[in-house]
């Protein structure tokens, strides 16, 4: 039901926030999709609903009301009458004719915070993006040689990689960089991710062994301390940083000849 509200007429010469005629439609971010929501729609002292006008330097009231045609309080003449600004299903389509509707989402503070408009231009340039994205995730996947695409996918499935065939790992690589474009990039990209798959094969096979409390890495013939590892800090991803020192390099250049 609408609300009527009297209000003293009180006119300023000030220009409203204008917008392309045509039907909009708005989404709530983060994924949400209630049955129903209902936003903000007047200010009020428990619920501020105030808009920053850059011009005057000022915060300005805003309120919808569906007789008037500025979203601004101070502009607003004679009686308003009130309505919601409702959310179904987490959409909510504005026709054109809604101007003073589409004026208040234009400058709602909520905008772009709690809910978008859609945009198909700036959708098909995400969509694009997300494509391309893709494709060069797929290529880099394609020509991966077999131990960094190991490596890779022992991020994402574990030990279990172990099992798997040069064939299997090959194609397990491909899904992986079609599902998840980004996160494979960025893993194909960091160095450490090769050694941190050495040291855990390495582990495998017993030529080190990291303790049971996993703080220390030994050599597993005579159990002489390598490294210790430091607090809150993952054993295999120390041990790849090590690897890299000069005593650290010493020791990966002897458990590789024992691996080959």
């Amino acid at each position: 039901m609408e609300e009527i509200i009297d209000k003293p007429k009180k006119v300023k010469k000030t220009e409203t926030p204008r917008t392309e005629i045509k039907d909009k439609h708005y989404y709530l971010l983060n994924g949400l999709a209630p049955l129903s929501y209902v936003m903000n729609s007047k200010h009020t002292t428990k619920s501020p609903l105030l808009y920053f006008d850059k011009e005057k330097g000022i915060q300005r009231a805003l309120r919808y009301a569906t007789n008037q045609a500025s979203p601004f309080v101070d502009e607003q003449e004679g009686p308003v009458t009130l309505a919601h600004i409702m959310f179904k299903d987490g959409v909510l389509s504005v026709p054109k004719e809604q101007q003073n509707l589409q004026k208040m989402l234009e400058v709602h503070p909520l905008r772009n915070k709690k809910f978008a408009e859609h945009d198909n231009a700036v959708v098909a340039k995400d969509e694009l993006e997300d494509l391309e994205l893709e494709i060069h995730a797929l290529n880099a996947a394609s020509s991966i040689d077999i131990d960094q695409a190991e490596a890779i996918l022992r991020v994402e499935k574990g030990s279990s990689v172990s099992n798997l065939t040069s064939k299997e790992i090959k194609r397990d690589i491909l899904i992986f960089a079609k599902r998840n474009p980004r996160l494979f990039i960025n893993l194909a990209n960091d160095e450490n991710v090769v050694l941190r798959n050495f040291a855990i094969k390495a582990t495998e096979v017993g030529i080190i062994k990291l303790a049971s409390d996993q703080r220390t890495f030994t050599w597993g013939s005579n159990g002489r301390k390598l490294i210790n590892v430091p607090f809150d800090e993952n054993p295999y991803s120390a041990l790849a940083a090590w690897f890299k020192t000069d005593e650290g390099l010493e020791v990966y250049r002897s458990v590789e000849k024992k691996m080959n």
